[in-house]
């Protein structure tokens, strides 16, 4: 992208292969992750402000390293691998990354599902235990059919959580409810609201993770029983959900935030440990959708449309790689 704007900024272009530095590998990419996130800096109006150009996005991807560069282990050459990019350069053929960054596929785990759950595993791993999830509570997902909420809901209803997940539509409901919903509710119809209370018992929630913002999130708040929480972690509405602070605190309801990025160290146990759990057969990510890379556009223009289900990805030389 040599501009911001809309999907069609993301142009194919030939350029030089890359070449490791000093600590880095080259990766041959076989998948690339894409998240809502990428879609927003590319349109250069979302809240994470305008990188410098131009710009390859794209940080996450899986595949064979091909190169080492000084000072990383020669033997890493070979090796099936899940990394990140450091924030841009995953919509590529080759793509470099610091060895440290690195996390090899572990026995049994398809390298897609890995790189699906690159990102979006460490980001609901990362609010699952900061929200400290207990057996029978009311938990809502939003967007629960996406690439983070569809983990949520696995993760909740793993920790004996009655979880109720909510999205646009009602086309996600037999997606969800097969992941360890109790019940699905459509948050485009006006009586969604009505639909979480039959499914709390009238009781109210005990926890919302809010990754859409704006009136759905300010709804879901809403819907918290006295002394509940949320999990707030984005906002794909494009704006944020609204709350009296003052109200909140009489009622004892208690805001976690993602304040502060994990650490690299932090990030990379995450994703070993996601990675695990879904090698083990105790998680699994939802694959919507692979779009070409030269579809790039098609694929952003998909998301922000509110089409697709579960993760997106990117795959270079249109094969399914396992």
């Amino acid at each position: 992208m040599e501009e911001f704007g809309g999907p069609e900024v993301l142009r194919i272009q030939q350029v030089e292969d890359p070449v490791p530095g000093p600590g880095q590998v080259l990766v041959a990419v076989a998948y690339a992750s894409i998240t809502f996130v990428e879609t927003q800096v590319r349109s250069g109006d979302g809240p994470f402000g305008r990188p410098g150009l131009p710009r390859v996005p794209g940080n996450g991807v899986g595949g064979r390293i091909v190169a080492v560069g000084a000072d990383a282990d020669p033997a890493l050459m070979g090796t099936t691998v899940v990394t990140t990019t450091g924030g841009a350069g995953g919509y590529a053929e080759l793509a470099l990354a610091r060895a440290q960054d690195v996390v090899p596929v572990p026995a049994g785990l398809e390298l897609k599902d890995a790189v699906a759950l690159l990102a979006d595993g460490r980001t609901a791993l990362l609010l699952h235990r900061q929200a400290e999830v207990k057996p029978s509570e009311h938990v809502l997902v939003e967007a629960a059919g996406g690439g983070v909420g569809s983990l949520l809901v696995q993760l909740a209803a793993a920790a004996g959580a009655h979880v109720t997940g909510a999205a646009r539509g009602v086309d996600k409901a037999e997606l969800v409810t097969s992941l360890g919903a109790a019940a699905y509710v459509d948050y485009s119809r006006p009586d969604w609201l009505d639909r979480v209370a039959e499914a709390t018992g009238g009781a109210g929630l005990d926890l919302v993770f809010d990754g859409v913002g704006g009136r759905i999130g300010t709804e879901a708040i809403g819907a918290l029983g006295d002394g509940g929480r949320v999990s707030i972690y984005g906002m794909a509405s494009g704006a944020d959900a609204e709350f009296d602070e003052g109200e909140l605190r009489a009622r004892s309801i208690g805001v976690i935030g993602l304040t502060a990025a994990p650490s690299p160290a932090q990030a990379h146990a995450l994703i070993v440990d996601v990675l695990n759990l879904a090698a083990a057969g105790k998680l699994r990510p939802v694959i919507g959708q692979t779009f070409p890379l030269e579809e790039a556009a098609a694929a952003h223009r998909a998301i922000e449309s509110r089409t697709t289900t579960g993760k997106t990805l990117l795959v270079p030389d249109g094969r399914d790689h396992g």
